[in-house]
């Protein structure tokens, strides 16, 4: 039974295998849904039993020679027939044993094998399967029907694949070559084998054939793409068929093969790909893909519905590898950006100089290739003048790229007593740039340009998304990004969009990614404040960073209240915090109302200007006048003897009020008020202390008046003048 029911189920699997191409149906390679049908189809043919691939394994062998005379004849009868136990692998091209004795002392080619099937003679071995041979027969036995099966599988899969890499790895016609990768691909998905290599195989047979033919047409391109597209429905693409994809992406990007083919095969390398520093090609080809998009009629509109499709109709993301995938091929597209400027590394100026403004001449000696061009000798000699107000450009040139450096004679003074420090600056270092020094200008080429408006148009909707933000400030809280882009005024200028998303999000986890990530590194919060790098707004980002919470100002009470910064603030940037607050910017008002409680100001002038920018709005005196209140009770309560009255807050107990009578000298006090506090009698050891006091309000306390008046009676010599009994 065993043998009846193997051979019928052998019979219909080379008969599925020896079926007709999956695409041989298709009329066209640009119909509609190109991989839909074929993976259906596979489907049905793999409702069977599956078996994994063998790679090596145990097994019973003979070898029978074909008869030539009558002594062999007699030598190779049943009843003189041995078996040899062998551990036989199954490699690329032949199988071989891993004892080279007897039977198997010679390996066996593929080539050499003609037929592979289950033994069918009548009274046969059990559990047999014979590989014909020129020669004669080698009979394989399994432990049972299951493994039989399974070898049998194996030993068809290593023969074909063999034989596939043999015939397209000299192609004659390309009609036949098409045939021939359509019954591959028909072979892979109806294969009842279970392995990462089924599908991988014939993915490589036709990256290698790819490689290795460089002129072939557009069309035919297109149709090995369709011939291949079930397979990538399921599996990334190896490193040679990314290249080729690349390549027709940027070759024939409106093609529809980039919205049928490419589209399903980008969707799984988003979803599932863990890490692009491991194949790095199948990053490039997802930004070549999103490039393509863009290329297309409704540009942008294409890659908002993909990138909406990626996150789906709900209000959470399905799939948690899609945003750091989409993050990190955004970051490596706007790196390419300016990796040619970057890779100049004369031409490269340091982060420090980039937030002077400029470039240190004197200590960059630029390559043969990279020519500074200096301006003329005159010109030169009225920048070293004192009342020369106008810029001198220095133009660095780059093959695409042209950074132009326009300083003046102050900032140049600057920054010659400072050649010798190269270290790099400290968090709030990126503060303390003179307003006098210009910013570095980057101009891309027309092709950096429009990849780098994409991909920064990307990061712009991701940030949309609430479940995604989280996620993305926490990747760009580290500032990802090179510096030469964070010169780049476009740039900057484009991501302010993003960090003002995280700034109105009033999650913590959110708006504290604009913080540096650690100490001595700047964050978005020091970059984008007046005085950083990528202020080109007076503040206008800065003041809404700080405006995150109403209540409890999260950056304000980490950072900003630091003298440091203040100072920073205050000389390089109070124009523009006094302009901000001139118009009603709160933010703006409380800083300035911090520089005055701090003494930052020295210059009165300057004190007197703040003062009346802050009395010029509502909100500014309104500061300015409690602002005022607190330095006359800190004078007071600083005056010798102490204040003269004191209120402690409600729900005070007897320790609190012993802590503050202790803190200080209160030999003044006249006027205290423990009114709706919880103290009792046992605070009248600490008011006994108070030689000047004339008035006590105790109303609403937990113990009676009497209580605590009789005690300090009996404990002073002197009456109190008055006992305060006001009703409220």
């Amino acid at each position: 039974m065993d043998r009846t029911g193997g051979s019928g189920g052998g019979s219909d699997r080379r008969q599925t295998e020896e079926s007709k191409p999956l695409l041989g149906e298709m009329s066209a390679p640009e119909g509609n849904k190109m991989g839909a049908a074929p993976c259906r189809r596979a489907l049905l043919h793999c409702n069977g039993m599956r078996y994994k691939l063998l790679q090596e394994g145990d097994i019973q062998v003979c070898v029978i020679r074909h008869p030539r005379t009558f002594l062999s004849k007699i030598l190779t009868s049943k009843f003189l027939r041995r078996w040899e136990p062998h551990h036989l692998t199954l490699a690329d091209n032949s199988v071989a044993s891993a004892t080279p004795t007897g039977y198997m002392e010679n390996s066996i080619s593929y080539s050499a094998i003609e037929d592979v099937q289950l033994l069918s003679w009548e009274n046969a071995p059990k559990y047999c399967l014979q590989l014909t041979i020129p020669g004669g027969t080698v009979l394989l036995q399994a432990a049972n029907s299951y493994l039989r099966d399974q070898w049998f599988h194996s030993l068809q899969w290593k023969k074909k694949i063999y034989k596939y890499k043999k015939v397209l790895s000299n192609p004659s016609r390309w009609e036949v070559v098409l045939k021939e990768i359509r019954t591959l691909v028909d072979m892979a998905l109806t294969s009842p084998l279970q392995d990462d290599s089924i599908h991988q195989a014939p993915l490589e047979i036709v990256s290698k054939l790819l490689s290795e033919n460089n002129n072939l047409t557009t069309q035919d391109h297109e149709s090995i793409i369709v011939a291949i597209a079930p397979l990538l429905e399921n599996n990334h693409p190896p490193p040679d068929l990314c290249e080729f994809f690349c390549k027709h992406c940027r070759e024939r990007p409106r093609s529809m093969v980039v919205i049928e083919v490419f589209t399903p095969v980008v969707q799984r390398i988003l979803k599932h790909n863990m890490d692009f520093g491991k194949c790095p090609r199948l990053r490039l080809f997802t930004q070549e893909y999103i490039l393509a998009l863009n290329e297309l009629n409704a540009g942008m509109e294409v890659v908002k519905k993909f990138i909406h499709s990626m996150h789906g109709p709900t209000g959470q993301c399905p799939h948690p590898r899609v945003l750091p995938n989409l993050v990190a091929v955004c970051l490596a597209a706007i790196y390419s950006c300016y990796e040619e400027f970057i890779n100049s590394r004369d031409n490269s100026p340091s982060l420090k100089e980039i937030r002077n403004g400029c470039q240190q001449q004197c200590d960059r000696k630029p390559n043969l290739p990279l020519r500074l061009l200096h301006t003329s000798p005159d010109l030169v000699s009225q920048e070293a003048t004192l009342t020369e107000s106008r810029l001198k450009p220095v133009i660095v040139t780059s093959n695409e790229i042209h950074v132009e450096v326009e300083r003046n004679n102050t900032a140049n003074q600057k920054m010659t007593a400072n050649v010798g420090n190269d270290s790099e600056p400290n968090l709030i270092d990126c503060l303390m740039v003179s307003p006098t020094c210009s910013t570095i200008s980057i101009e891309l080429s027309a092709q950096a340009d429009r990849i780098l408006g994409c991909y920064v148009e990307i990061l712009k909707m991701l940030s949309d998304y609430d479940d995604w933000r989280p996620a993305l400030a926490s990747l760009l809280q580290p500032i990802p990004f090179p510096k030469e882009a964070l010169a780049h005024e476009k740039f900057t200028k484009e991501l302010k969009y993003v960090i003002q998303r995280f700034a109105e999000d009033p999650r913590q986890e959110v708006h504290s990614c604009l913080l540096s990530v650690r100490a001595g590194k700047d964050g978005w919060f020091q970059l984008y404040s007046p005085g950083g790098v990528a202020c080109d707004d007076d503040g206008e980002l800065f003041a809404s960073m700080v405006r995150v919470c109403n209540n409890v100002h999260i950056l304000m009470g980490s950072c900003y209240k630091t003298k440091k910064f203040l100072l920073s603030l205050a000389e390089n940037k109070l124009g523009p915090c006094m302009l901000l607050a001139l118009r009603g910017n709160q933010t703006m008002v409380e800083i300035l109302c911090l520089m005055l409680e701090y003494n930052i100001i020295d210059n009165n002038d300057t004190q007197l200007q703040i003062i009346s920018t802050l009395e010029s709005t509502d909100v500014g005196k309104r500061m300015y006048e409690q602002l005022c209140d607190r330095q006359r009770e800190l004078k007071e309560l600083q005056r010798k003897g102490g204040p003269t009255r004191l209120t402690l807050p409600s729900k005070s107990t007897d320790a609190d009020l012993a802590r503050l009578l202790s803190s200080g000298s209160f030999g003044n006090l006249e006027n205290l008020s423990l009114a709706f506090t919880n103290v009792t009698s046992a605070c009248a050891e600490h008011l006994i202390k108070l030689p000047s006091l004339k008035q006590l309000n105790l109303w609403s306390t937990q113990d009676e008046k009497n209580d605590i008046v009789q005690l300090i009676w009996s404990s002073k010599t002197q009456s109190l003048c008055n006992v305060g009994r006001e009703l409220p």
